[in-house]
């Protein structure tokens, strides 16, 4: 079984931001059909796209809905079949890092000098630390072949 492709609209070619999303969307499709993944998941992702396909929707809401289409497909391939993006880690790994690492810190450095103003220097080292965590895994799933040739932007 084949992962299909967007069909092409006429209007897409005069909005940049929806062209963009639009051939980010068929990468995402092109890369999928590379790699081994079950039936059942390629139904799913072909009813999407055939949801998209029939959609008379704005160019706005159709660039929403092309988004929604995509994050929900990554979710499901990330939590069922463990296959992710490039830097799909270090993207979440930054903020946990600050939020995990980041704000303790900072409240240990203020605590220790009795300044705490000094919270936000916690902010840019557990940025550091989570981003460090985050690309290890991200080679980790690279060495693994779970990782698709492709970025994600928004």
């Amino acid at each position: 079984m084949e992962i299909k492709e967007l069909k092409k609209r006429q209007n897409i070619v005069q909005n940049k931001k929806l062209e963009a999303t639009f051939q980010q969307f068929n990468n995402l499709c092109t890369e999928l059909k590379k790699t081994n993944i079950p039936d059942d998941m390629i139904i799913l992702i072909n009813a999407a796209i055939e949801q998209l396909d029939t959609s008379v929707s704005s160019e706005k809401k159709l660039k929403d809905e092309i988004i929604k289409v995509q994050k929900s497909i990554l979710k499901k391939l990330e939590k069922e079949l463990k296959i992710v993006t490039k830097n799909y880690y270090r993207n979440l790994w930054l903020v946990l890092g600050m939020a995990t690492f980041g704000i303790p810190l900072g409240v240990a450095f203020g605590t220790t000098i009795g300044n705490m103003g000094l919270i936000g220097i916690g902010l840019p080292l557990g940025m550091a630390i989570g981003m460090a965590v985050g690309t290890g895994m991200d080679k980790k799933a690279f060495k693994e072949g779970r990782q698709l040739n492709l970025e994600i932007t928004y």
